[in-house]
């Protein structure tokens, strides 16, 4: 298996919609195409059982 030591990015469409997912060694990121803002998740928040708790926060926090 090859290790993730460093950002590995890929383009993804979902929908109409064009997002860049980048993966790097603490976590993911998906954004949309041309933005710099989107969302993270961390490796350890996944495997945690803390994503949806982790997600649901930056949410909240965006939308202040």
């Amino acid at each position: 298996m090859t290790p993730l030591d460093k950002p590995l990015k890929r383009e993804l469409r979902i929908g109409e919609a064009v997002y860049t997912l980048m993966l790097d060694p603490d976590g993911l990121k998906l954004t949309e195409k041309g933005r710099r803002r989107g969302v993270e998740l961390a490796w350890k928040d996944m495997v945690s059982g803390d994503a949806a708790l982790a997600t649901a926060l930056q949410a909240s926090l965006e939308a202040r």
